[in-house]
């Protein structure tokens, strides 16, 4: 293709049309994600005053400062705990429960539709419902502890592991119908055809399942666990709502103690420098997975 016609298909009349009605959406996707992110960085590189306004540049003398807190790093490693444990174990339930509704059985369609209610629900919704679940005098688990024997249930969100334990299960919960619902429609996608060749071939069921599934729906378990880390990694309203990074910090993780440091104490200069790092995280993450699923296609 030559430059005069590749110049000609950018710039005729439909071209032209498609650029004017694509206008108002590119500046309001410039307003509302990249000018924010822009106004992050800049923070990050100055002192502000306790309304956020930038006074000081300071260079990296906030990112030396943060680097060299202890609580940073606490913070950082709870947030990878949090998220690779939060995924994998929704990948691995997915999996499973994708499984058994791939299974024609009577009351299927029920099953699923109402499997699909703890990702349907708004998550503050349903992470108030599980507040309430984990009360320690009138939470429905400790009651049913305290009924088959348990004399002293913990106090689910007042310890440090049981409260940290509660809130990722709570993040478990809420995200699983979306992995298994991915993973479902994979599987459905695939032949029968294959699996009935396999079967003539002599092949058992966990063969089938390793050889054929698997890679058949190895792309859905990609992009579902990136979309997944992406989110778990950012839950910020479970652990708020549930404990709000407590006690003591200890179910902080960096998306929390970037709300926490910035609107409840203040200090917008080293909310940013996290929300830095976070934004940082994230996108080697994405780039990991996309070189990931790339090499996948080209093999």
């Amino acid at each position: 293709m030559t430059g005069s016609t590749l110049g000609r298909r950018l710039w005729n009349r439909e071209a032209i049309l498609a650029y004017v009605l694509l206008l108002p959406a590119v500046v309001l996707i410039i307003l509302f994600m990249f000018s924010p992110i822009v106004e992050v960085f800049s923070m990050s590189f100055h002192k502000t005053d306790r309304l956020g306004r930038m006074t000081d540049l300071v260079y990296f003398s906030n990112f030396i400062a943060k680097f060299q807190s202890r609580d940073f790093w606490q913070i950082t490693g709870r947030s990878f705990l949090w998220t690779g444990l939060g995924v994998g174990t929704k990948t691995l339930f997915g999996l499973i429960i994708a499984l058994l509704l791939n299974v024609k059985f009577r009351g299927r369609k029920i099953a699923r539709m109402l499997f699909i209610i703890p990702w349907a629900s708004a998550a503050p919704i349903s992470t108030l419902l599980w507040k309430w679940v984990y009360h320690h005098e009138f939470g429905l688990l400790n009651h049913t502890l305290r009924t088959i024997g348990f004399t002293s249930p913990p106090v689910w969100l007042g310890e440090p592991v049981p409260a940290f334990l509660a809130c990722m299960w709570v993040d478990i919960w809420i995200g699983i119908p979306f992995m298994a619902l991915v993973f479902l429609a994979g599987m459905q996608a695939i032949s029968k055809d294959l699996y009935e060749a396999a079967y003539i071939d002599g092949a058992s069921k966990s063969q089938s399942f390793f050889y054929i599934t698997i890679p058949g729906i190895r792309h859905m378990i990609l992009i579902a666990s990136l979309l997944s880390s992406l989110w778990t990694f950012n839950d910020f309203i479970v652990i708020y709502i549930l404990t709000r990074g407590g006690p003591a910090g200890t179910t902080d993780i960096l998306i929390s103690s970037v709300y926490k440091t910035g609107f409840e104490w203040g200090k917008f200069d080293q909310a940013a420098v996290m929300s830095v790092v976070t934004f940082l995280i994230l996108t080697v993450i994405s780039i990991v997975y996309a070189r990931v699923y790339f090499k996948g296609e080209r093999s």
